[in-house]
């Protein structure tokens, strides 16, 4: 909960308030709880996700570009500067790319990247059928690849 919010933020502070929120509505509202085959763990990212849209809306911006920051770390033990330039560049690279895509294909590459969740459990959050999720995975990153190859040539 705490890593999809940080991704999303790119602030610890606003990431643990929208966990400790999380955790507040979920206990709050544990009464209107109603399973339906989707999981205790999707309910709670289903408020994690509201609460982020509403945190969005109060400030009115969209999500910043960097939210794969926290998943593409450079390593520290890189062997030299020309490396780890190299290495920066690709990131700024894909990072840009993935500010180009739609928001649905966005939060597809956050939980599917950040949070490592596997397609039943993004298909539940997105309200898609594991199938649907592994179709626009896969025509998400056909886009990628194919926006960075344009870049590349250009």
């Amino acid at each position: 909960m705490y890593r999809y919010l940080l991704s999303r933020t790119s602030s610890p502070a606003d990431a643990e308030e929208l966990t400790s929120r999380t955790f507040l509505n979920a206990l709050t509202h544990l009464d209107q709880y109603r399973g339906r085959g989707n999981g205790f763990g999707s309910w709670l990212m289903s408020i994690a996700h509201n609460l982020l849209a509403n945190w969005y809306r109060d400030r009115g911006r969209r999500p910043p570009t960097e939210a794969l920051d926290v998943a593409i770390a450079v390593p520290a033990d890189t062997p030299g500067p020309e490396s780890s330039l190299e290495r920066n560049e690709l990131i700024r690279r894909v990072r840009d790319a993935v500010s180009t895509l739609g928001e649905d294909r966005q939060r597809l590459i956050a939980l599917k990247y950040v949070d490592g969740l596997p397609n039943a459990e993004i298909g539940r959050m997105m309200g898609r059928s594991e199938g649907a999720v592994k179709a626009l995975h896969h025509r998400t990153l056909r886009e990628l690849h194919r926006r960075l190859d344009t870049e590349q040539e250009a």
